[in-house]
């Protein structure tokens, strides 16, 4: 076996190279980017996409996809925000106190549903060997229609504990503040990380991406593995938009719209592979940073207006993603 500094090549730079870019750039361009400030605004933004995207590793790393973190998010929370104002919970608005116990089932009941939606994905993509885009392109679909069917395009407080993880910090001294949701994050990327490198688990979910049949001959049972992948996806997508409820301290159907394709960029940015079988926890990381790090770099250049940020940030994304395809394909060689 090669030992780890000759299996080592430009790629595994090129993620942590274009994050030192950015940073250099926007340091230059902008007067008041290497700041504490700035950094809090980096972990703020980047919690819930690391959130989802710690799920959603485990699914591309077995060689599949899943388009339904967007809506399965939006399901979760508003469920959770239908309960939370049901007369038993905090009533109409979310005014009245809540006992603990109560506040638990309001929060563990939408996220074992998310589950349910993971874990049907998972089971219909096996056993009607279709591929997963078009399995979770239709549970896209049906959480969105719940999600519709349940709200009625209506606005749902959310308990105030998902308040404090969406909107609370811990003020280390000084200027500095770790906002909690980011303390979650980490905690769920390094679950995340520990499973996919210590475990068996996540030793079969880097052969069933990287050779199916191998893996299946092998005696992995890989269907079993791309069930799990997808359950434990929904779940992640699911914490993550009870975040961002909270952050948003209420349910609406306008959000996590851009959730998916941010997601999933966080991902590629990082490095892993879009075919399964090559990336981690690490790499996930590092998409993560380097995305939100472009997204509170462009906004504070003040030159550049709301409608161009959008436009710079697609063009900035593709280059990135373009390099990391290159230098994939001249490792391959």
């Amino acid at each position: 076996m090669p030992s780890w500094r000759q299996r080592l090549s430009l790629r595994d730079f090129a993620p942590l190279i274009s994050l030192a870019v950015l940073i250099v750039f926007f340091t230059l361009v902008t007067n008041r980017f290497l700041s504490l400030g700035t950094l809090t605004l980096v972990l703020q933004q980047g919690a819930v996409l690391a959130i989802v995207a710690a799920g959603l590793t485990f699914v591309l790393l077995c060689g599949e996809i899943d388009l339904s973190v967007g809506t399965v998010a939006l399901w979760t929370a508003c469920f959770c925000g239908v309960l939370f104002e049901k007369p038993w919970a905090a009533g109409r608005g979310g005014t009245a106190s809540a006992a603990p116990a109560v506040v638990a089932i309001v929060i563990l009941l939408p996220l074992l549903t998310s589950v349910v939606l993971g874990f049907l994905s998972g089971i219909l993509t096996v056993t009607a060997r279709l591929p997963s885009f078009i399995i979770t392109l239709a549970m896209m679909n049906i959480a969105n229609g719940l999600a519709r069917y349940l709200t009625k395009s209506e606005k749902f407080a959310v308990p105030d504990v998902l308040e404090s993880i969406g909107n609370g910090d811990l003020h280390l001294g000084g200027r500095l503040f770790i906002p909690h949701s980011a303390v979650l994050a980490a905690f769920v990327m390094a679950v995340g990380y520990v499973v996919l490198i210590h475990t068996r688990f996540g030793r079969y979910v880097y052969m069933t991406g990287g050779n199916r049949e191998a893996a299946r001959l092998a005696g992995v049972r890989t269907g079993r593995i791309v069930v799990a992948s997808l359950a434990l996806c929904a779940f992640t997508a699911g914490l993550g938009g009870l975040v961002n409820a909270g952050r948003m301290e209420s349910v609406s159907l306008d959000q996590n719209a851009d959730l998916l394709l941010n997601a999933v960029a966080c991902v590629v940015l990082g490095g892993t592979s879009l075919f399964g079988g090559e990336g981690g926890m690490g790499r996930t990381a590092i998409g993560v940073i380097t995305f939100s790090v472009l997204q509170v770099g462009l906004n504070q250049i003040s030159w550049i207006n709301d409608l161009m940020r959008p436009f710079l940030m697609g063009v900035v994304l593709m280059v990135a993603l373009v390099i990391n395809g290159l230098l994939a394909r001249r490792r391959g060689d």
